[in-house]
């Protein structure tokens, strides 16, 4: 059974706005709490949310800038498929993933780690748009090879649509940040 975090819940909320949104919501519980019982126990009442606003600060201290993930982005669009391939096999493999690359048109590379299978489409990952259709292809490869989860990788744009088809349908968007820590060299 896999242990994680609702992407609704309260923490997930909190570790994904900023830190200092935790940090205001834990002074507010401390001092409802403060108003009918001891400091002591108001402020272990208020503990959780206190470690939430130092995990998220920390993590918003460590993500990279808009600017550097744009420069990656250029970078990244101005290789060939090779060298592009090449590094998302390495990122894969320093993620702990047995890569396997695929010829086909629907998907490139099968990864499998733990015994979950994952089927990756990058190929047109210098697209300024992407639409619906890859996706679609995707996820009938997915279906196919009986992968738990379907990634699409892409260094341009998104159609709402296919955005929403992604949501809708299991398939991760692997963009920005998440991309351009993928790809990076060692």
């Amino acid at each position: 059974m896999k242990w994680g975090m609702h992407e609704n819940s309260l923490f997930a909320v909190l570790l994904r706005s900023p830190w200092w949104v935790s940090l205001l919501l834990t002074l507010g519980i401390f001092a409802g709490l403060r108003l009918v019982i001891p400091w002591y126990y108001a402020a272990f009442g208020s503990l959780p949310i206190f470690i939430i606003s130092l995990v998220a600060a920390w993590r918003q201290l460590r993500a990279p800038s808009a600017e550097s993930i744009a420069a990656a982005m250029e970078v990244l669009r101005g290789m060939n498929w090779d060298a592009f391939s090449n590094l998302l096999e390495e990122g894969f493999r320093r993620d702990g993933y047995a890569v396997e690359r695929l010829g086909g048109a629907q998907a490139d590379f099968e990864l499998v780690k733990a015994g979950r299978k994952s089927l990756v489409a990058c190929k047109r990952w210098k697209a300024a748009r992407t639409g619906v259709e890859p996706l679609r292809e995707l996820k009938a490869a997915g279906e196919a090879r009986e992968a738990a989860e379907c990634l699409y990788v892409m260094a341009g744009g998104i159609s709402e649509q296919a955005r929403s088809f992604a949501a809708q349908n299991r398939i991760r968007l692997v963009e920005g940040a998440e991309l351009a820590r993928l790809a990076r060299k060692g």
